[in-house]
């Protein structure tokens, strides 16, 4: 059995890592089940890319499509050239994706109309809000799905109302943490600890990428003004994402205790989460991590596709209202934040699931 695994950006790298190894092992196990990595090259910042392949022990892909920037038409439609040449060159039983951004959904239809099977890693997992081109998706990956790979009880209920069957939904857990149980000891300083003294629980750590948050230049500077005024007293380090520096660059947003870094490797940012008094972000990965590190996190969205974060972990939704953002500061600032649990099946063996599953599919 051949599976081409498709990753595309920051996100999907920490999780076809485990599903990886996972995948080796059964090889080594006398299992017929081979696989064949492609990055479409929608995240080229070495950061965002080879840093991670390097850092989780990835092998480097077969094929890097190469496609970079560009509207989301125009990286839809070239993934979608690009790839449907790769299947063309190196057929294959199955196209395994992960997570939901462009190249989750571009890949999945080309595999689909080229009559491959498709297994989406993290289906069904929704926020509700289609202004989010994650949303979208998510929910064309999903129609069109054979095997469903699932993180929560709320994901296969999502998948059940959309009449998704039954027996096409395996409830696994969450692979990204797979990865961060794995490298938790190996996490590493980055260079800013030393360049600012650093230290536990006396600083914030900062992440926004969304274009509800970054797009409009009013907004983005009320919410900065706002985060870096009430904490006055604690370094916020924002790892500055591509999109986001471009537009900061035009608005000369300067605080004494606010600290621009450039994107950092996996293992420097996670020591950072680790360390941090707490974390504001507009990501849903991040809220995951901080979940199972324990470490309050503020949401900078109005809904989140995690919602066993928000319920029994440590994140709370405040999106860009300034009260409750004020209030969630207040809450973090004077360690009355909630105390948080982890999630059913996150505890590191979802990739293993998924392989167990995989042999018992395909009857290898």
């Amino acid at each position: 059995m051949n599976i081409t695994i498709v990753a595309g950006a920051r996100p999907n790298f920490m999780k076809i890592a485990p599903i990886i190894e996972a995948i080796k092992q059964k090889h080594l196990e006398g299992f017929n089940i081979n696989f064949r990595l492609i990055h479409t090259g929608q995240h080229y910042d070495k950061n965002l890319s080879d840093t991670f392949f390097e850092e989780l022990n990835i092998p480097f892909p077969d094929k890097n499509l190469g496609v970079k920037s560009g509207t989301q038409a125009e990286q839809t439609a070239n993934i979608m050239i690009g790839f449907e040449n790769e299947l063309h060159d190196n057929p294959c039983d199955l196209v395994m994706v992960v997570g939901d951004v462009t190249s989750t959904m571009a890949c999945t239809i080309v595999a689909k109309k080229a009559g491959i099977k498709v297994a989406h890693v993290e289906a069904g997992i929704r926020s509700g809000d289609m202004k989010m081109p994650e949303e979208i998706n998510r929910i064309v990956t999903d129609s069109l799905t054979d095997y469903f790979f699932t993180t929560s009880q709320h994901a296969n209920n999502n998948l059940l109302k959309q009449g998704v069957r039954e027996n096409q939904i395996f409830y696994v857990g969450n692979v990204m943490i797979d990865t961060l149980r794995k490298h938790e000891v190996h996490l590493k300083q980055p260079q800013i600890w030393q360049d600012l003294s650093l230290k536990k629980g006396k600083y914030l750590v900062m992440t926004l990428h969304r274009p509800s948050n970054v797009d409009e230049e009013q907004q983005l500077k009320s919410l900065i003004h706002k985060i870096a005024t009430i904490a006055k007293d604690y370094p916020i380090i924002f790892p500055v994402h591509p999109r986001t520096k471009n537009i900061l660059e035009g608005l000369n947003l300067k605080y004494s205790n606010l600290h621009y870094v450039s994107p950092l490797g996996y293992l420097e940012f996670n020591f950072l989460v680790k360390h941090a008094l707490g974390v504001l972000t507009d990501s849903g990965g991040i809220t995951e991590e901080t979940t199972v590190m324990n470490i309050p996190c503020i949401t900078l969205r109005e809904n989140t596709e995690r919602p066993e974060t928000c319920e029994i972990g440590t994140n709370i939704l405040v999106g860009n209202d300034m009260e409750k953002i004020e209030r969630a500061l207040s809450l973090l600032l004077n360690a009355s934040w909630k105390q948080g649990q982890i999630p059913e099946l996150w505890d590191g063996h979802a990739a293993k699931r998924i392989s167990n599953y995989l042999v018992e599919i395909f009857d290898l």
